[in-house]
C-alpha cells in the first residue's frame, strides 16, 4: 500500500528543486534499478505491481495497482517497478584518464546517452557545466540504463576548471582538425558542446585545440550532429587510436 504522501513526494521529484530539497531522486524499471542497488545506492522507497526484486528487498517493497504506478511515474507508459533513492555524497573528482565534459547539454535523453557511452568506453569522469540538465532528472537516469552508476558525474565552473587543467583541453568544432588525421591523446578532456549553440565563448578560450568530425556526405548540406551521436564517434576513435 502507497500513501497519499507517498505519492505526493514521489511526483514531485519530477522538478529538480524538490530532488535537491529531499536529497532523493526517482529511478524506473528493474534493470536501471537493479544497476543502482548493485551499486549500493540507498532505497528508500521500492514499488512494483509484481514481484521483480529479489527476495532480499521483500521489507522494502511495496506492492501497488498498475494505476497508482501511472500517477507517479514520468513516463507515458509506466513500467513495473519504479525506486527512489537516495542523492549519494558526491565522489571525489579527478583530474586524470580521458574526460569527457559537456558546456551547457540541455536535452535529458542526450546526457542520460553520453553517460552510457562514457561506461562504454571507459570513461569514469564526466565534467558538466553548472548549466546542464540535471544527472537525477528522471530523463536522465532512465536514459542511462544503469551506467550513472559506473560513472562520476561533476557539476563545475567548466571554464575555470579547463583554465587550471594540466591536461589537453581538446574542444570540437564544426572547423576544427579532423579526428581522423590526428594522433588524439589518451589523457585529455574533451569538450563537447551545446545542442544549439556549440561550445560557449568562454569554455571555446579555454581549448587548446579544436577538433572536429569531417562530413563525407556528397552535398554535405547537413548542420551537425546530435551530440551523443558525436560523443560516441569521438570516443570510438580516441580508443581505436589506444589501439594503434
Amino acid at each position: 500500500m502507497v500513501s497519499k504522501n507517498q505519492i505526493k513526494l514521489i511526483s514531485s521529484l519530477q522538478q529538480k528543486k524538490y530532488r535537491e530539497q529531499h536529497q532523493l531522486f526517482v529511478a524506473e524499471g528493474i534493470k536501471c534499478i537493479n544497476e543502482l542497488l548493485n551499486a549500493a545506492f540507498i532505497p528508500v522507497f521500492l514499488l512494483a505491481t509484481e514481484k521483480v526484486f529479489d527476495a532480499q528487498y521483500d521489507t522494502l517493497v511495496s506492492y501497488i495497482s498498475a494505476s497508482e504506478l501511472q500517477k507517479m511515474s514520468g513516463l507515458s507508459s509506466a513500467n513495473t517497478c519504479l525506486a527512489v533513492f537516495k542523492i549519494p555524497e558526491p565522489k571525489l573528482q579527478e583530474d586524470r584518464g580521458l574526460i569527457v565534459a559537456l558546456d551547457e547539454i540541455r536535452d535529458p535523453g542526450n546526457l542520460g546517452t553520453i553517460i552510457r557511452l562514457c561506461d562504454w568506453f571507459g570513461v569514469e569522469h564526466l565534467f558538466c557545466s553548472l548549466e546542464t540538465v540535471d544527472m537525477y532528472n528522471p530523463k536522465v537516469v532512465q536514459a542511462t540504463m544503469g551506467s550513472m552508476a559506473r560513472v562520476a558525474v561533476h557539476y563545475v565552473d567548466l571554464p575555470q576548471l579547463l583554465a587550471t587543467t594540466t591536461l589537453p583541453v581538446l574542444g570540437t568544432f564544426m572547423d576544427g582538425d579532423s579526428i581522423y588525421e590526428l594522433a588524439l591523446p589518451q589523457e585529455g578532456i574533451i569538450v563537447m558542446g551545446n545542442e544549439a549553440n556549440g561550445i560557449s565563448t568562454a569554455v571555446a578560450a579555454q581549448v587548446r585545440q579544436r577538433i572536429a568530425i569531417p562530413k563525407f556526405g556528397k552535398l554535405q548540406q547537413t548542420e551537425s550532429l546530435n551530440v551523443a551521436t558525436a560523443t560516441a564517434i569521438v570516443l570510438s576513435e580516441c580508443k581505436r587510436s589506444s589501439l594503434a
